[in-house]
């Protein structure tokens, strides 16, 4: 299954408002792996960049002078995406300007059918917690130290780090295949996880443990618990 996680930078919030994407980045998976494919583009906007968003981003009016229109990328742009699953954080938005971009240059619109929304997929996993990247990013243990400023290429490679915790990690080859690794094949090994360095820390509150252990007490000598 081919996944790109993709990420914008634009001058704004709103198209309708004359608002444009400034930056494309996008990186490709195969079966929730990185093939090391990326899609990387800077994108001359044809307008000013608002102070606010030139904070965020970095992408000031000089360095991207120079850069080509979305009208000369666009397809290229559609032809390394496909009908590839778009995973993104906060589709709305990102597909709320590619598909602005597209309608403008008349080329066909991205379905909100192919687009995974990793947004929501944390508010659904983690109800009432924080559901930004760094906040996602702090709850998985992945390093985000470069990420300074937004960049759409770095965003994307570490949503997919991201995506791939959301939906339960890589999962192990059981050996149910049944071309996997047969004597005298040159079939190319499936990726088998690594053992963690360091196993993760307890989620378990130290409220919740002595609760658990008064209860384990009160069960007798003959408790399950105790035995094992």
């Amino acid at each position: 299954m081919r996944e790109i996680v993709l990420d914008t930078e634009t001058t704004g919030f709103d198209p309708e408002t004359g608002d444009r994407i400034v930056e494309i980045g996008a990186v490709e998976l195969m079966g929730h792996m990185a093939t090391g494919r990326t899609y990387h583009q800077y994108i001359n906007p044809e307008r000013a960049m608002p102070e606010d968003a030139f904070q965020v981003h970095g992408l000031g009016d000089e360095f991207l002078a120079d850069k080509p229109k979305f009208a000369e990328v666009g397809q290229g742009f559609l032809d390394f995406v496909g009908d590839a699953k778009l995973v993104i954080h906060n589709a709305a938005f990102d597909i709320k300007f590619l598909n602005a971009e597209l309608k403008w240059m008349n080329l066909p619109q991205i379905p909100w059918e192919q687009a995974i929304d990793t947004l929501a997929i944390a508010r659904k996993r983690f109800p009432g917690s924080p559901a930004s990247l760094d906040a996602l990013c702090r709850r998985f243990s992945i390093d985000n130290s470069s990420r300074t400023l937004h960049g759409a290429l770095l965003d994307s490679e570490i949503l997919a780090e991201v995506y791939l915790e959301l939906i339960g990690g890589r999962q192990p080859d059981f050996g149910l295949s049944g071309d996997s690794q047969k004597p005298g094949s040159d079939a190319v090994p499936e990726w088998t996880p690594r053992p963690r360095p360091t196993a993760l820390p307890s989620r378990l509150s130290e409220k919740e443990a002595a609760a658990h252990a008064a209860f384990v007490a009160k069960l007798g000598d003959d408790a399950m618990w105790k035995k094992a």
